[in-house]
């Protein structure tokens, strides 16, 4: 079986392309099978470095994707940097074509941007803590383009009807913006049901980024498409890719 992929569905500009890989197709077994492209989660790092060579191989990627360690936080690595560091980042954009941006996700959202002019891309991986960091706004700032002439796509996620959250995730939004409770519904516990996409939709529009495509799709619900770790607990991650062609 080779590997499969979702293309993504917006008016990205000549020479931007963006994929969300599927969970199939690659040589991991167990609860990382198949693709799984994570090399922190307990997968044979053989078998991952072997998913990552497949992946490479499969889609045509132009060099080998650029695969940061993800934190949560809200740092912003410039690819092009010849002193860039991968550690402890949750962002990533560049100028330079055939450098592959790179997050990966087991039910975060990861958010890729292109500039209009098609000459710079990134990507960011927004989680709840993410968000309510400032990851989508950090990401924003670093690349330096008037956010109306940036698009947004947002990928695969868990959601609404499966994200339960406590009443302090909740509020860590609604201290910065009142009107994020229209993301929250209260269920028969007490506790809170939270889309991930209008979070991030709210933050993005509030920058002045208007052109926002994606969403939708759940990683919770597809289990026989993605890797879940709100569903399954320790298990593979797939990856959000852009690049410049």
């Amino acid at each position: 079986m080779s590997s499969a992929w979702l293309e993504a569905d917006w008016p990205a500009p000549a020479g931007v392309r963006v994929i969300s890989t599927f969970r199939g197709g690659g040589a991991s077994g167990n609860r990382f099978a198949s693709l799984n492209l994570g090399d922190h989660v307990g997968d044979d790092p053989l078998t991952v470095a072997e998913n990552r060579a497949r992946l490479m191989r499969d889609a045509g990627l132009p060099s080998e994707p650029c695969w940061l360690n993800q934190v949560h936080g809200v740092a912003v690595r410039d690819l092009d940097s010849p002193a860039v560091s991968l550690e402890a980042a949750d962002a990533a954009f560049t100028r330079h074509p055939g450098r592959v941006c790179a997050i990966l996700t087991a039910d975060c959202l990861p958010v890729v941007f292109a500039a209009e002019s098609g000459d710079m891309v990134a990507a960011a991986h927004a989680g709840w803590r993410g968000l309510a960091a400032g990851v989508i706004e950090a990401t924003v700032g670093a690349m330096d383009i008037r956010p109306n002439r940036l698009l947004a796509w947002l990928g695969p996620a868990i959601g609404p009807q499966h994200f339960e959250v406590g009443a302090e995730v909740r509020q860590a939004f609604l201290d910065q913006d009142p009107g994020a409770m229209e993301a929250f519904t209260e269920n028969a516990r007490g506790r809170f049901m939270a889309d991930l996409g209008r979070l991030a939709r709210r933050r993005l529009v509030s920058l002045g980024v208007d052109r926002i495509y994606g969403g939708g799709e759940c990683t919770y619900a597809a289990a026989h498409k993605y890797f879940s770790h709100r569903r399954d607990g320790n298990t593979g991650r797939q990856a959000t890719l852009i690049w410049r062609g």
